[in-house]
């Protein structure tokens, strides 16, 4: 077995998984703000409630924990969709907090991806898949 290997991208994973909480933590947000505020802007500051727990992981409770108390400090709201979807809107003060705690992000992301080379961004993309494809389908043999 190749645990040195499957240690290391562990290993970097919780690193970057680190930074991104070290970033939270000195925008004033729990991680779980982070990540919602981070869909919903990615989504063009209004997205599906369900899609920030797909995108996320995050468990619907915690979303649910969250949004309301991003719904009490006037960050969002909630609009309904078809059916039994919910839409989760930035406010114009929300649109403001995401500008001052979440483009921040977009920004050093973008420039990373734009220090690599079109080669350097598509091997990542494809090997990104690969691992989480695999690992779906290993998943499913122990759950």
């Amino acid at each position: 077995m190749h645990y040195l290997k499957a240690g290391q991208y562990t290993y970097l994973a919780g690193e970057i998984n680190a930074l991104y909480h070290e970033a939270a933590v000195k925008m004033g947000i729990s991680d779980s703000v982070q990540n919602i505020l981070y869909v919903i802007c990615e989504q063009g500051n209004q997205c599906l409630q369900s899609e920030i727990s797909k995108r996320t992981g995050i468990s619907r409770q915690t979303i649910n924990s969250a949004i309301h108390k991003l719904e009490k400090d006037e960050i969002l709201y909630l609009e309904q969709g078809k059916g039994r979807n919910t839409i989760v809107c930035l406010t114009e003060k929300g649109e403001k907090f995401a500008l001052e705690k979440i483009y921040p992000l977009y920004e050093i992301e973008n420039k990373i991806w734009n220090e690599w080379t079109d080669d350097e961004q598509q091997q990542y993309l494809v090997l990104t898949q690969k691992y989480r494809d695999a690992l779906k389908k290993y998943m499913k043999t122990i759950l």
